[in-house]
């Protein structure tokens, strides 16, 4: 069949759809701005958490540092081990080079060697630090009055515990977030892209031939102008059209009465062509030819102002093809011409026997006006319940550029622009073919020549 329009169908399957844009839109807009909102959450909190903490570990450092002063003033034995510590800390006392601590795993290693060269030089402060993989924080508190440095360890799993949960509730905070905004996105694209919908709606079937689609009023004022005025095209479209398929039934209708005359005038002339001189009847002969083109052009374009119309509907019934179409050869003066059957055609097809005939007459005929004369006539089976007919000629073949150009009305091939005929023939084929549901084209003939199908849907 035909394959216009291929590239541009693959750049549209390219490209996607408005409404997934806009769903694709909202989401990552909403994404963006949790996952920016969730970092200076994350970012806050943790400050908080790590400053409160820090706070919290300064002054108990701070109070037991004064407690191990007094007692050291007061010569007190077992200083360290009457200490109060947080559940997983440690403490260190360094007095005159010597290290104190309660916890036998615990080495003046166990503390960071700048916070320790720092409170041995007199200057008291705080560093993080990891041990065995536990985050720690370690307060050193320089105590010169009694010769003596203390240092004491607060673990901060608990501080990174409750990070970790806030880091996760914001990253499903996020999460969930995008995903509501992406349903709202689809929502409201889909209830925007509705009034659209409609006008592609009513444009296809304005298109497929129901002139009287219109798109229904809407509340909205914009949606309101958008409707008036595709109305008013629709109104201008089928006004148009209408009067340009009256005129030409008119003109049709018209010209039918004086066309009879003259055939039946030029019938009378031809049936004594003999009493008339050579020169008369050279003469004779062009009148007779485009009298009788003339006749043949009118009754085409009565033909297709009934289908312009809508007069004419299709007729299915149970038909034997085998039988028909030789019959339609015979009928039209081919019966010469070779008919060539599927087997797989059913022996009864439902079709509209009228235009199939007007098929196969306009293809026999084109094939002897253009195309040298039809060589075989056949049928065959396609899928989708689908009938294919068609007539193979002995011409030059039609060129590609012109292939879906020569059903149009009035449309010549290069090979028939000089020879005689009406230009209406494969229109009317196209037409009743798509009566049928089916399409009209034409293809190369192995061995030279073309070949003209046509296919009837639900023939089957």
């Amino acid at each position: 069949m035909r394959h216009t329009g291929a590239v541009s169908s693959s750049r549209r399957r390219r490209t996607l759809r408005l409404r997934t844009r806009v769903t694709l839109y909202f989401s990552l807009t909403a994404l963006l701005t949790t996952l920016a909102l969730a970092l200076v959450t994350y970012a806050v909190a943790r400050s908080f958490l790590i400053d409160q903490r820090l706070e919290v570990a300064r002054n108990q450092a701070e109070n037991n540092a004064r407690t191990v002063r007094e007692l050291l003033l007061a010569e007190q034995d077992n200083i360290i081990g009457d200490l109060r510590n947080e559940s997983g800390g440690f403490t260190l006392l360094f007095r005159d080079g010597v290290a104190f601590v309660a916890d036998a795993t615990v080495s003046p290693e166990s503390f960071p060697l700048e916070l320790r060269t720092a409170v041995n030089q007199g200057t008291s402060g705080q560093q993080r630090f990891e041990l065995d993989d536990q985050p720690f924080v370690a307060i050193g508190i320089s105590m010169p009055a009694v010769n003596a440095q203390y240092f004491e360890a607060f673990p901060m799993d608990s501080t990174q515990s409750n990070l970790n949960a806030i880091a996760t509730a914001l990253l499903v905070g996020a999460g969930v977030t995008t995903l509501l905004a992406g349903a709202l996105g689809w929502w409201t694209s889909r209830r925007l892209l509705r009034p659209l919908s409609r006008v592609a709606t009513a444009a296809g079937e304005i298109a497929s031939g129901g002139l009287d689609a219109r798109m229904p009023p809407e509340d909205d004022p914009d949606l309101a102008r958008l409707a008036g005025s595709f109305n008013e095209m629709a109104d201008a479209v089928q006004a148009r059209i209408e009067r340009e398929a009256r005129f030409a039934s008119d003109v049709s209708h018209e010209l039918r009465s004086p066309i009879t005359a003259l055939t039946a005038a030029v019938e009378v002339l031809d049936k004594r062509r003999d009493d008339l001189p050579d020169r008369s009847q050279q003469a004779l002969d062009v009148v007779v030819t485009q009298v009788r083109r003339f006749d043949h052009m009118v009754m085409d374009l009565l033909e297709l102002s009934r289908i312009d119309a809508g007069s004419t509907e299709l007729h299915r019934e149970e038909v034997d093809v085998r039988e028909l179409i030789p019959r339609i050869a015979h009928r039209y003066g081919f019966e010469e011409v070779p008919v060539d059957i599927d087997r797989k055609v059913p022996a009864l097809v439902r079709l509209d026997k009228l235009r199939v005939e007007r098929i196969l007459a306009n293809l026999m005929e084109n094939a002897r006006e253009h195309g040298g004369g039809p060589v075989r006539v056949f049928a065959e089976v396609a899928p989708r319940r689908t009938l294919v007919i068609g007539v193979d000629d002995a011409g030059p073949g039609v060129a590609r550029g012109e292939r879906s150009r020569i059903f149009e009305r009035f449309a010549r091939g290069s090979a028939a622009r000089h020879r005689v005929g009406t230009g209406l023939g494969l229109a009317l084929v196209a037409e009743h073919a798509h009566a049928h549901g089916g399409d009209a084209w034409v293809e190369d003939r192995p061995g030279g020549g073309a070949r003209f199908k046509v296919s009837l849907q639900e023939a089957m």
